[in-house]
C-alpha cells in the first residue's frame, strides 16, 4: 500500500475540491444542492480574510480526499473548537486508512491549537461513517439539535419579513 499524505490545500487545488464536493454531494443524494464553483470555493477558502481551511489527501500520486473545516467558539470552554464542515474520501480508497489520517491530521491541530472540541455532522442514515466515527471513540451529540436559516427564510428573516 502506497504511503498516505495529508497537506494543507493552496488555491490551486479549487477544482479539485470542487470535484470532491460533487462526488461527496452525490453520495449524500444532494448533488442538486450544490450551487458553488471553483472560482467560488478559491475565493471563499483562500480569500483574503478566510477563516475556513482545506486539506488534500493523497495516497501514493493519487489525490483521494479533502476535508474543509473552520474554528468556532466556546463560550463555556473560553475556547476555540474546530468544526469539519466536510470530509470524504472517494469511494474507491475507503478502508484505506484516508479517512481516518485526515481525522488524525485535525485531531492534532486541535490539539496544538489548544481547541476545546472537535465536531462535526453526520447524517443519519449513514451508517458506516457513524459507526467509524464510534469506533475511533466519537459520541453523538443526541441532546443538540441543528438549526438552519436558508435561502429565502434566511433573506426573508433578515429582512424583518
Amino acid at each position: 500500500m502506497s504511503e498516505i499524505t495529508i497537506r494543507p490545500a493552496v488555491p490551486d487545488d479549487a477544482e479539485t475540491i470542487f470535484y470532491f464536493i460533487k462526488e461527496l454531494a452525490i453520495y449524500e443524494k444532494a448533488e442538486h444542492e450544490v450551487v458553488t464553483t471553483p472560482d467560488e470555493i478559491r475565493t471563499s477558502i483562500f480569500g483574503a480574510g478566510s477563516t475556513v481551511r482545506a486539506l488534500i489527501c493523497n495516497i501514493g500520486e493519487s489525490v483521494v480526499g479533502f476535508a474543509v473545516y473552520f474554528f468556532n467558539y466556546s463560550t463555556w470552554q473560553g475556547k476555540n473548537g474546530l468544526y469539519l464542515e466536510d470530509l470524504y474520501v472517494s469511494h474507491e480508497y475507503r478502508g484505506a486508512g484516508a479517512g481516518k489520517a485526515l481525522l488524525k491530521y485535525l485531531a492534532r491541530e486541535a490539539v496544538a491549537l489548544e481547541c476545546g472540541r472537535f465536531e462535526w455532522s453526520v447524517l443519519d442514515w449513514n451508517t458506516p461513517a457513524i459507526e467509524f466515527y464510534e469506533s475511533i471513540g466519537a459520541k453523538p451529540q443526541a441532546e443538540w439539535i441543528r438549526y438552519r436559516l436558508d435561502g429565502d427564510a434566511l433573506t426573508q428573516f433578515a429582512a424583518g419579513e
